[in-house]
């Protein structure tokens, strides 16, 4: 409690405040990383608790998979539910979002003719997964654009309620966009599509720490994220989310014995225990991760530091470009990233650039003919760092 007490007395713009939690990073000393959003590094008691975890099972692999590993697992399932807000039988670990989205498309109920809908933001990966579902069983996958300009959340719900009709089985929609770092109002967006009799499925993997998530009350059929993001998880580590009233249809793309002989599986999450034989040290490892980010640190303290770094870095870049980004940069549609674009013109060399000039990781994003600067910091990132890549643009646009 009395750490607490302190933490809450860090002054979210002063860098110094900050410094004894940057020092659980070990971040490498010729590089500046502003790209905690696509692999975000973990903080050095994750990386110990996951070597803990790798030394039983190498030194004793019998005792550890057979008696330890099972009970372990349910544990730190248990933790990562009560952080996301749902009930342990409501999700299972994945290795990412993506994996999760994979078994989300191959377990769905889709029929020739039948719509998927997705939107302009999504990202790739996704937009792929679902195509390549489409074509096996002849149904379509129907793209909506959003708001060129977002304004407010009815906006954001009509534009894609407009691409529901009667085919539309289920829609997918990130609740923060990869390409655009946008907050989506998905619990509106979600009840819009109940009531037109539409499933919801959610990419959020870089949601958990970064917003709140209550998964038992957002009202979604199915989310599929990532844990090493924010909540600094190892990489490789997950989950899916699936309603209680799609659990019996979620099947695993990779069939094993589900629980570890003489158990057989009985309930759907038990397919997805035992896959083979595998590191278990990642999912393991989660719990040490939600210990780090909510009672070393706390995460109303993390989002204070993180949300002040990207505003900071926003406005920065902002007023060196005199370019304004696609939403409000108040109003809760952006939370621990930037996003901001750039003058007209080619840039889709700026990223090696940077890298290789100035030893700085941040993405350079095209997105609808427009390239963007997408900043997402953590709290080993400092206020010197913003400056560093802000001189090293201006350079480069010859300011």
């Amino acid at each position: 409690m009395a750490e607490h007490t302190a933490l809450s007395k860090r002054r979210p713009e002063v860098d110094a405040d900050w410094a004894d939690l940057a020092a659980h990073w070990e971040i490498r000393s010729d590089t500046t990383y502003l790209n905690h959003g696509s692999f975000g590094p973990s903080p050095r008691v994750v990386r110990e608790t996951r070597r803990g975890y790798i030394d039983a099972l190498d030194s004793q692999p019998m005792d550890f998979y057979v008696r330890q590993f099972e009970p372990l697992l349910l544990e730190a399932r248990t933790r990562l539910a009560d952080f996301v807000g749902t009930t342990r039988k409501n999700i299972v670990f994945a290795e990412n979002a993506t994996f999760a989205m994979n078994v989300v498309a191959d377990s769905f109920p889709l029929q020739e003719g039948d719509e998927v809908l997705l939107n302009d933001h999504e990202y790739g990966a996704v937009v792929r997964i679902w195509e390549r579902r489409c074509r096996r069983v002849g149904a379509q996958v129907k793209v909506v654009p959003l708001p060129e300009r977002f304004e407010t959340v009815d906006q954001v719900v009509a534009a894609i309620t407009a691409g529901i009709n009667s085919r539309t089985r289920l829609t997918i929609l990130s609740q923060i966009t990869s390409p655009t770092a946008i907050i989506l109002p998905v619990a509106e967006i979600a009840a819009a599509c109940r009531e037109r009799n539409v499933a919801v499925c959610v990419d959020g993997p870089h949601v958990p720490a970064q917003i709140d998530l209550h998964l038992d009350t957002l009202g979604v059929d199915f989310y599929c994220a990532s844990l090493h993001k924010w909540l600094c998880a190892p990489l490789g580590t997950g989950f899916l989310y699936a309603h209680p009233r799609w659990q019996s249809i979620v099947q695993p793309q990779l069939l094993s014995w589900g629980r570890l002989l003489p158990a057989l599986p009985e309930q759907w999450d038990e397919q997805f225990t035992w896959s083979g034989t595998r590191d278990a040290s990642l999912y393991l490892s989660v719990p040490a991760a939600i210990d780090f980010m909510t009672n070393t640190v706390g995460i109303e303290t993390f989002r204070s530091r993180c949300y002040w770094l990207a505003n900071e870095a926003g406005q920065r870049l902002r007023e060196l470009t005199g370019q304004q980004p696609l939403a409000p940069t108040s109003g809760g549609w952006y939370g621990t990233m930037c996003h901001v674009p750039l003058p007209p013109g080619d840039w889709s060399q700026l990223q090696t650039w940077l890298w290789e000039v100035h030893r700085i990781e941040v993405p350079i994003i095209h997105f609808n003919s427009r390239w963007f600067v997408r900043v997402s910091s953590h709290l080993y990132n400092t206020t010197a760092q913003i400056d560093q890549l802000v001189r090293a643009i201006a350079a480069r646009l010859g300011k």
